[in-house]
């Protein structure tokens, strides 16, 4: 999956499944309190890490299905303009006498995430037959990516149909990242942070990222990366490991950066770059996803990201 080089052919197209959600979004104008309110500016977008994945992707020239369950509400309407206007295919089951999901992030004027709350019932409820009959439908040649926002039962469907040596994985929260566990060895690349990590190996949560991402290979991962803030970026793979310090940035707004880590370095993939190339890639956009506001910055595109 993963060479030294990048191809002039186009890249690859990706299917992205999982989360669809409305976004609400609060910048507050000074430190949220408990027990009271705080003047903040309300923003409102698409959201779910598949969805702003292969929002990305398309702003990176790359082609982009997203496989996803939402409601039969103005939000899910309003969620497929945006996709359609952004470039990318959109697969989505609307369930009638369902609610589109809702993300509420709240946000410090320094940009850190002080709580955010999701509902989600509406996928977490939903029949793997939906996701099995359109997967069915992708390329042959589609990179597959799936987040852990999927129930276990979809995911372990979805992973028997997918191609081989082209599946990657978001963990997504700590209280998600068990329902990965069971199909660890089917994965080719692995993407989670620190306390994500720890908590999908049972592991203590000061543990080594060394020694994690070192458990995830045994555990049959083919690549793993392990994102810390700020920190040094992790990534093992059979017979190499390395570690990358993240460009400088001035946060605006935190939302989606790990999902533009995500798509970058899909993006690369998809072009035939090394998985440590392509992680740069990831970088960088995650760092104009930092210094914007929403998941999905302007300044994305692709000759942004790959230029030196």
């Amino acid at each position: 999956m993963y060479s030294d080089r990048s191809q002039a052919s186009p890249p690859r197209p990706i299917a992205c499944f999982g989360a669809v959600h409305w976004d609400i979004i609060a910048h507050a104008d000074r430190p949220i309190l408990r027990d009271t309110s705080t003047l903040a500016h309300l923003d409102q977008k698409p959201g779910g890490v598949a969805t702003n994945v292969a929002r990305v992707l398309a702003r990176l020239g790359v082609p982009a299905t997203l496989v996803g369950v939402t409601g039969a509400d103005p939000a899910a309407a309003s969620i497929r303009a945006q996709l359609e206007r952004d470039g990318v295919e959109p697969r989505l089951l609307e369930r009638s006498g369902q609610a589109t999901g809702q993300y509420l992030a709240l946000h410090d004027p320094d940009g850190g995430l002080t709580a955010a709350c999701i509902d989600d019932k509406v996928l977490t409820s939903a029949s793997p037959d939906f996701f099995i009959e359109t997967a069915h439908q992708m390329p042959d040649d589609a990179l597959w990516f799936f987040d852990a926002n999927l129930p276990v039962a979809v995911l372990e469907e979805l992973t028997i149909l997918a191609p081989r040596a082209a599946l990657v994985a978001d963990a997504v929260s700590v209280a998600k990242a068990h329902r990965l566990e069971g199909i660890l060895s089917k994965l080719e690349l692995l993407l989670l942070n620190h306390a994500e990590a720890a908590a999908l190996l049972n592991a203590p949560p000061d543990t080594p990222a060394q020694n994690l991402s070192a458990d995830l290979l045994n555990r049959g991962v083919r690549a793993v990366v392990i994102t810390s803030g700020g920190e040094p970026l992790h990534m093992r793979s059979a017979g190499r490991v390395l570690d990358l310090t993240p460009p400088p940035a001035s946060v605006v707004d935190v939302t989606g950066a790990g999902d533009a880590l995500i798509a970058g370095t899909l993006a690369g993939l998809a072009r035939e770059y090394a998985l440590d190339v392509s992680l740069q890639f990831g970088q960088k956009a995650a760092v104009e996803t930092l210094q914007a506001s929403g998941a999905v910055a302007d300044t994305l595109t692709w000759s942004a990201i790959c230029s030196d």
